[in-house]
């Protein structure tokens, strides 16, 4: 095999998120339901020979040393691969917005870097290798929704209905250090169960960061008014900044015009979940556990 092209990277909403505690190492304790949608980013993979990896940008400038690269150099040294790889990103999910675009991309790095070196580990190292790189890269080599606890680790199955949601980012993004930095902070949300969220999913609880992400970024509060207008109701998805507002499956008219008033530089897009990852099956799944309670 000597390339891999068009491997996709979901997006994720958040469909709550609850910010249970905080442990003293400074991270904190959190609950949420990750949903996965069908927002994509595209990546493509060559192998190269010298044992160099590089890195195209396709659409959007990405910093140099992104979360593509480092686990791409992840793998090569947990395995020390002697092969290398030129990857090219096209971004179509925006940066900053609590859709989890980098974190995807990284687990489908590992994912295809694995087939296409030949690396053969599991899923389970793998997602030792995705928790180094980032609370939710975890999430997106576990196949479907799941149930999230702990700093992000604690990753559990979630059988969720088919759904579809208007999903709003405002043209600037969102910092998650200054939101988890800031006193005004809730960190003492009550711990959830999954049957009380299962009762209403797509309406329990409230994310967490929402109030301070609402202070520190007036376009997280024009997307949810501007849900409000067309008869939505509106939560930020993640550390923000997009904003997302369940739709019903049928007899809603999603077309250009429905959406062309939204403001100005705003982006708005309708999406579906996927039941499943589109990369599910790429890895051995024996024994693969991403952490437990």
């Amino acid at each position: 095999m000597q390339s891999l092209y068009d491997v996709p990277a979901p997006a994720k909403l958040n469909l709550f998120l609850h910010i249970t505690g905080r442990r003293t190492d400074g991270y904190h304790l959190m609950q949420s339901a990750f949903m996965l949608i069908d927002w994509c980013d595209t990546l493509h993979f060559e192998l190269r020979a010298d044992g160099i990896i590089s890195r195209e940008d396709l659409s959007v400038a990405l910093p140099p040393d992104d979360l593509v690269v480092r686990a791409a150099r992840a793998l090569q040294h947990a395995r020390q691969c002697p092969l290398g790889v030129h990857i090219g990103v096209h971004k179509s999910i925006p940066a900053q917005a609590g859709l989890g675009g980098g974190s995807s991309d990284a687990a489908s790095t590992l994912l295809a870097l694995n087939r296409l070196w030949n690396t053969r580990l599991p899923l389970a190292t793998l997602a030792a290798l995705a928790l180094q790189l980032g609370a939710d890269v975890p999430f997106f080599l576990s196949g479907g929704h799941a149930w999230i606890e702990g700093i992000g680790e604690v990753v559990a199955p979630l059988s969720l209905p088919v759904a579809r949601f208007a999903v709003v980012k405002p043209p600037q993004g969102l910092e998650t250090r200054l939101i988890f930095s800031d006193p005004a902070l809730k960190r003492d949300s009550e711990a959830a169960i999954i049957s009380g969220f299962a009762a209403d999913a797509f309406g329990f609880g409230r994310n967490d960061l929402q109030a301070v992400a609402q202070k520190l970024c007036p376009g997280v509060s024009q997307a949810i008014t501007w849900l409000a207008s067309k008869g939505l109701v509106g939560r930020m998805t993640g550390s923000g900044s997009a904003v997302f507002a369940p739709v019903p499956l049928v007899g809603w008219p999603v077309n250009e015009g429905f959406l062309a008033d939204a403001p100005e530089s705003f982006q708005v897009k309708v999406c579906s979940s996927l039941d499943v990852h589109p990369l599910s099956g790429w890895a051995s799944s024996d024994g693969f556990s991403v952490g437990s309670g």
